[in-house]
């Protein structure tokens, strides 16, 4: 019996937000071994399905009036864009993915965002304040993922990822002063998102590592913003301290429990450019971002669950942004 991948969250990255601090996370995946937020390199087997539902909080150190006032002062004697803040972004995902060979794998995942806390300083007959536009939420884009296994050896598989993102997420939001949220503030970027990666798996045992880099190239939208191209990467280590090892599980040796047991431990990297709207960049947008991020799955039958939690261990964000500072990912998937 050969592990069954349960691709719930395997897109994440392929939502556009032209702000680091204001998207949902890297790629992951819900498989019955190995990573939870880094990218398994083992496709699912030919004529496998599964569906999966992914539940992301992330929290911020929110920027307080007094910095968004200085800074909005800052970027008007600049000629920038105004200067934002935020709460709290939490991310709701369905997933599906089919193994269309044993070596081919592709997945489609479609998220909900919603924002809330967001705050603007800006200028306003010449002098600088603070306006509370509330929250956003909506359907976002539809995104896919292709994923090719180019090597298969008997404890290391290494694949390559290739993906898009289409403008199909609501672009159109209004704050609750009844104006459009700017554009990282939309559940829908507007423009066409594409990704190459690849990913490395290697099963040792009850020890499993996975490695994993996805880039993706962001478009233009209608309103010539470009949200920023983006480089999500990850490694992992995970310990299967109940059930049948992984190694065997891929090779389909012994019989094997209905029960399975892992510990997590990740490092998560989120790297953005920074954005551009009308030509002009926006030199409080981008930056990088690394999580440390422990986790556990648990696996009965054809089912999975897991938890991970994600503390930057590196905040190094482009001009004022609020920070995140925390990051919770919950989800569970079944294969058929």
């Amino acid at each position: 019996m050969t592990v069954r991948i349960l691709f719930a969250t395997t897109a994440s990255l392929l939502f556009a937000t032209p702000a680091f601090a204001h998207h949902p996370g890297a790629p992951g995946n819900a498989n019955t071994t190995g990573a939870i937020n880094t990218l398994s390199a083992t496709p699912a087997e030919k004529g496998g399905f599964s569906v999966g539902f992914v539940y992301e909080s992330t929290t911020f150190d929110a920027l307080s009036d007094e910095m968004l006032e200085a800074a909005a002062a800052e970027a008007a004697l600049a000629g920038h864009a105004h200067v934002h803040s935020l709460d709290e972004l939490r991310s709701a995902a369905l997933g599906f993915s089919y193994g269309l060979t044993d070596n081919v794998t592709l997945s489609v995942r479609l998220p909900y965002l919603m924002r809330d806390g967001v705050r603007t300083g800006h200028f306003h007959g010449g002098v600088p304040e603070v306006e509370a536009e509330g929250g956003s939420s909506d359907i976002g884009d539809i995104a896919t993922l292709l994923q090719w296994r180019v090597m298969v050896g008997e404890s290391t598989d290494v694949s390559l990822f290739g993906g898009v993102k289409a403008p199909t997420g609501e672009d159109d939001v209004r704050n609750d002063f009844g104006d459009v949220f700017s554009t990282e503030f939309q559940p829908g970027s507007g423009s066409w998102d594409f990704t190459l990666g690849a990913a490395v798996t290697r099963r040792a045992a009850h020890w499993s590592f996975d490695a994993s880099a996805l880039y993706t190239f962001a478009g233009e939208n209608d309103e010539d913003a470009d949200l920023g191209d983006r480089l999500a990467y990850g490694a992992a280590i995970s310990y299967r301290v109940i059930g049948h090892p992984p190694a065997h599980q891929h090779l389909g040796i012994g019989e094997h429990s209905h029960w399975g047991v892992d510990l997590v431990l990740e490092l998560n990297g989120e790297w953005h450019d920074e954005a551009a709207e009308g030509g002009e960049t926006d030199p409080n947008s981008g930056g990088n971002v690394v999580f440390l991020s422990p986790g556990v799955r648990v696996v009965h039958d054809n089912w999975a669950g897991y938890f991970t939690a994600g503390v930057p261990v590196i905040n190094e964000m482009n001009g004022v942004q609020a920070e995140p500072d925390l990051r919770l990912t919950a989800g569970v998937s079944r294969s058929f």
